[in-house]
């Protein structure tokens, strides 16, 4: 049987967790181990639909060739996410202008708030990170991935995990820790399937074929290592019960939250930086056909960044009960961050020297390069925002929400939206998109998004931190906390079009590619120099000795 592993697996897991639901400690693991075993039981069902018994196994070797099924799911379900993600992000904005359009239990912005920000980082951006890593590593290695069937585990195993932590938000079941909201058993599940994504990836490593390991695969190795770390550390916790959803944290005081933004701040680093630069280093040489500006900056970059990054974390802590030693040690480590992420940015800028009239010409490389552009922006901002001085202005208003968003919008959106016009044509065997001119309008739909949405949080973020510290002669506040919310209205407002703005772009690409899936080719006026893809210019795969 072709699917006799996979039928068996989803089988065992829908009874367990139909065991699970039946036996529960409390009503919300119920619900969603119910909802789970409903998953597990349609996909056992599917697979033993699409098993033909009657056929005789194949013979062919697909060792000859690369892996590259896995990839085009990931590409779709990368798209659809992004879409999914985004049209959520716009539901939370909107709730915020008009807070009469919380609907609960299930639907208030309590909910809704942690649904977008996984959706957007943890299933568009970890679904892309794992495509572009299965994709990147076998040409780099010019070897097919390791493990049988083993990347069809991550990558449904993965999809299984966007599930359990999406469904438990909106049933109520979080921990209440930024990026780290599912609770024990959901990390529990996670932790086998990010374990078998670096067997995949180190094993592909291993039995490559090429004595060189590029550096792409160092950024995407150190992502999966660190992130690895921080999840198993800062999700440490004592469940109640087995069959419960409640579980204690092993930390607990200041120490929970040095933790905690130890591990929230390297999700950043390593899974939304080092990962997606590991895209980068591959994707933008292979767009602009030119070599990689500095190989030698690329491994400064790399040995900087991911010393440094791992000791910003208590930047997210200052004026708070942790030790001032350590707010200052956060506060420079950031600082120094601008460095190495500044010699990226730079690196790979320069690699269009000789070459920039194609971002003119061409807009799938214009959205990588402006990805890069907003890199920068976001790598200087950060540490600025780090120092004691700024931060007292900044924290915890609207001016930290612009800066995440310039930063995961311009920055990770627009790198990953690059790799899908990338990769789509080549895994379909398409001679080129469907509509070039469209990923001209993503572009600036994306583009314009971004900035009404940066720019309108920048002016109510700092409008918030000065009206927070009006005194008066008598040292009274000025402002009441009401006031300063009433005073954010209009820009709420702008956000939900900056939101709409970025959602629309998404929707464009993704009809953009879904034709170009189907063949189709668009009858419209080619940009100048136009390329199309030639498949022999892809890395073969390495004979058999």
């Amino acid at each position: 049987m072709k699917y006799g592993t996979p039928v068996v697996l989803t089988g065992l897991g829908a009874f367990l967790t139909l065991l699970a639901a039946a036996f529960a400690q409390d009503t919300l693991f119920a619900q969603h181990m119910g909802l789970i075993c409903a998953v597990l039981a349609i996909a056992t069902v599917v697979l033993l639909r699409m098993e033909n018994f009657s056929a005789a196994p194949k013979s062919a070797d697909l060792q000859l060739e690369y892996m590259d099924t896995v990839i085009r799911y990931g590409v779709i379900a990368t798209a659809f996410w992004g879409v999914v993600g985004f049209l959520v992000g716009v539901v939370a904005a909107t709730q915020l202008a008009w807070p009469e359009l919380n609907f609960g239990p299930y639907l208030n912005f309590g909910r809704i708030r942690p649904l977008h920000t996984s959706a957007v980082i943890f299933a568009f951006g970890g679904t892309a990170l794992v495509t572009a890593a299965f994709y990147i590593v076998q040409r780099t290695c010019r070897a097919r991935l390791w493990g049988g069937g083993l990347p069809w585990f991550v990558f449904w195993g993965y999809q299984l995990f966007i599930f359990m932590a999406a469904t438990g938000y909106l049933l109520g079941i979080t921990q209440g820790k930024e990026y780290a909201e599912p609770e024990w058993y959901v990390d529990l599940w996670l932790t086998i399937v990010w374990v078998a994504f670096l067997l995949v990836f180190l094993g592909t490593i291993v039995k490559r074929k090429e004595p060189h390991i590029y550096v792409a695969n160092w950024f995407f190795l150190s992502f999966i290592v660190t992130v690895a770390m921080l999840h198993v550390v800062n999700g440490l916790s004592m469940p109640v019960s087995l069959l419960g959803t409640k579980s204690y944290s092993a930390f607990a005081g200041v120490q929970d939250a040095l933790t905690q933004w130890w591990y929230g701040h390297n999700a950043v680093g390593f899974f939304l930086t080092a990962g997606f630069l590991g895209m980068m280093y591959y994707f933008v040489p292979k767009q602009a056909n030119r070599p990689i500006y500095s190989y030698r900056l690329s491994i400064i970059h790399f040995w900087g960044l991911i010393f440094l990054y791992i000791w910003a974390g208590p930047h997210h802590l200052h004026y708070t009960a942790l030790p001032d030693w350590a707010q200052t040690l956060g506060m420079v480590f950031s600082v120094m961050l601008w460095m190495p992420s500044w010699g990226g940015m730079i690196n790979g800028l320069m690699t269009l020297q000789g070459a920039w009239d194609k971002v003119r010409t061409d807009p799938v490389l214009r959205m990588m390069i402006i990805s890069l552009a907003f890199y920068g922006m976001s790598t200087f901002e950060g540490p600025m925002m780090s120092i004691k001085t700024v931060n007292s202005l900044s924290h915890y208003t609207d001016w930290t929400i612009g800066h995440v968003h310039s930063g995961a919008l311009g920055w990770n959106g627009m790198i990953t939206f690059g790799a899908l016009y990338f990769l789509t044509p080549r895994l379909w065997g398409r001679a080129q998109l469907y509509s070039p001119r469209m990923v001209n309008w993503h572009f600036w739909l994306a583009t314009l998004g971004i900035v009404v949405y940066a720019a309108v949080m920048w002016v109510s973020g700092i409008t918030q931190g000065l009206m927070w510290r009006e005194y008066d002669a008598q040292g009274y506040l000025v402002y009441s906390f009401a006031e300063s919310i009433e005073a954010m209205h209009p820009y709420y407002v702008m956000r939900v079009v900056g939101g709409l703005l970025y959602l629309a772009g998404a929707i464009v690409m993704a009809y953009n590619l879904t034709m170009t899936i189907l063949g189709k080719v668009r009858d419209e006026e080619p940009f100048a120099a136009e390329s199309t893809f030639n498949p022999a210019s892809d890395k073969p795969l390495a004979p058999a000795e």
